[in-house]
């Protein structure tokens, strides 16, 4: 059996700013602490890229454009507005008020959107 991901951090030096942006902008019930849980797609997409080296982790969302605005609004940067890649996903970057590199991608009826 193929090795499952059990878990993901967001660090940054300010936890305290980093769950109020999370629990703002994508409603997640971060404890005191920083521990939550959140929902995952199952199976979990992937890729690897050859690039530069990081890790991303996709959100989905209804709108890309409208909550990149809500990100903007709580202390977050837009590094590449609302694109789509024809036939496979709408998506988006961002990055956290900490300068974490996160992605967004657009859903429709509980899947990514492909357009």
């Amino acid at each position: 059996m193929p090795a499952p991901i059990v878990f993901f951090d967001i660090a940054g030096p300010d936890a305290v700013l980093l769950n109020r942006f999370y629990a703002r902008v994508y409603g997640w019930d971060i404890a005191a602490d920083g521990k939550f849980t959140t929902t995952v797609a199952s199976p979990l997409p992937a890729t690897i890229r050859q690039d530069s080296a990081e890790k991303v982790i996709y959100i989905g969302v209804d709108d890309v454009t409208a909550k990149l605005a809500e990100v903007k609004a709580n202390g977050g940067s837009i590094v590449v507005p609302r694109f789509a890649v024809p036939g496979v996903v709408v998506l988006g970057l961002f990055q956290d008020p900490a300068g974490n590199r996160m992605g967004l991608v657009e859903m429709q009826d509980g899947k990514p959107k492909i357009p």
